[in-house]
């Protein structure tokens, strides 16, 4: 028994490292970020300043040189003496510059020590003009998302088409994902609340800080863990109170039964508690570019006013998570059954009950994978992603169905339109 107990403290005493590492690391991104959206303009500015400086001591001295030497060869005066005097001029009209590089090169290790690891804190004349500075400063942090952001994007063309009524849902987008394209939408961009596929941020985000290793640890379901979702009345995954769960297992009971208790166990495993997580989770929506039309306020889908994205968001979220080995995994798998426990001695059979359903519709190819999602304020609404007969992929977001069964028939119609291998050749 006291082996036990001292193998489950090395492992509570391993994730703390691990939280408290995470928690260090993330120090040390933002104040990287402070450094560069505050000092980096400033100091690029010295620089400039600095290179006009130079070349108007270059412009200002060099013809008047050329002028005295021309003179020298026409007077035939170029004595070994004016020669000496020459080069002592060039000389002193050299060192000026080469203070100034010294000077540049002064300024550039004093801004590399300002860095993470650094010692020296800015002086008050850099910190003033820094603050000058700010709003460019602040464009140049925002840039570091770009390259992901340009990654997971689609674009409406003028061959994208309008959906209307031939489906129930009030709100949709299909995407190709592969060109970049939105093939069709009804309402994609409009503000909505996503829901319980809120949770494809939430594998994602902890997918992403969580190395392979650590899937087989685990997490006690504490109280503050389980309660959230009775309150909130969720769906949930069916772990119990005080079960010891891994971690793996949570990332299945948060997709497959769409489980509140499994989002918000990855939720503490990964910071702690879930307010800490769902600022990572807004990080990410930064990162992706689609900050300025969506925030989350828990990482379950629990309706509020604050937690909104649009269709077109949450499909570029979907992108992003196949991206992923771990979350393309979960969110493919149909079925799965959790690891054997004292509370349940044959584990919890999990079930993905939209690719189940979807499986009787008849259109071309095959949905891989999905995420459902309901509240009152946005119906039965479901993320999926999957291919036509020819390999090509599509993305697929409908919001405001009035069942679930709704909502898949409009999944599998507009699969069914816009996958074809007809519909494809026309692009």
């Amino acid at each position: 028994m006291s082996e036990e107990f001292q193998n489950e403290e090395e492992k509570r005493q391993r994730h703390r490292r691990r939280i408290e590492e995470m928690q260090r690391s993330k120090r040390r991104q933002m104040f990287f970020r402070r450094c560069v959206s505050r000092y980096f303009p400033a100091a690029g500015c010295l620089i400039i300043l600095s290179g006009l400086v130079f070349g108007t001591i270059k412009t200002y001295h060099g013809p008047a040189q050329g002028k005295d030497d021309s003179q020298r060869q026409e007077d035939g005066e170029d004595t070994d003496a004016q020669k000496g005097g020459a080069d002592e001029s060039a000389g002193k009209q050299d060192a000026p510059q080469d203070g100034e590089g010294d000077a540049q090169e002064g300024q550039t290790k004093d801004q590399e020590s300002e860095y993470p690891g650094g010692e020296k804190e800015p002086s008050r004349d850099q910190a003033g003009s820094a603050e000058l500075t700010d709003q460019a400063g602040d464009n140049i942090a925002d840039n570091i998302g770009d390259q992901t952001a340009a990654k997971y994007s689609a674009q409406r063309t003028a061959a994208t088409k309008q959906v209307g009524d031939e489906i129930f849902s009030e709100f949709a987008i299909f995407i190709d994902p592969e060109r970049k394209t939105v093939l069709a939408e009804k309402g994609g961009f409009t503000v909505i609340n996503p829901a319980s596929m809120t949770k494809i941020l939430t594998v994602l985000v902890a997918a992403e800080q969580i190395q392979e290793e650590d899937l087989e640890d685990t997490i006690t379901m504490a109280p503050e863990i389980t309660d959230y979702g009775y309150i909130h009345k969720c769906s949930a995954a069916g772990f119990a109170k005080g079960e010891i769960v891994t971690v793996r297992d949570l990332f299945y009971g948060t997709i497959l039964p769409s489980g509140a208790d499994a989002a918000v166990g990855l939720a503490v495993y990964v910071s702690g508690d879930q307010d800490s997580f769902v600022e990572l989770m807004n990080e990410k929506l930064k990162e992706l570019g689609l900050s300025d039309t969506a925030h989350f306020t828990n990482c379950v889908g629990v309706y509020d006013e604050d937690h909104y994205c649009t269709a077109y968001d949450m499909a570029m979220i979907l992108e992003a998570a196949l991206d992923n080995a771990l979350c393309r995994e979960v969110l493919s798998t149909r079925m799965f059954t959790t690891t054997k426990t004292q509370e349940h001695p044959e584990g919890l059979e999990l079930s993905n009950w939209f690719l189940r359903r979807i499986e009787d519709e008849e259109y071309e190819g095959e949905v891989k994978g999905g995420k459902t999602g309901y509240v009152v304020q946005s119906g039965s609404c479901a993320a999926s992603f999957g291919e036509n007969s020819a390999g090509e992929s599509f993305i697929c977001v409908t919001v405001n169905a009035g069942s679930p069964f709704q909502c898949v028939d409009d999944h599998a119609l507009l699969y069914r339109e816009y996958t074809s291998a007809t519909a494809t050749a026309s692009r």
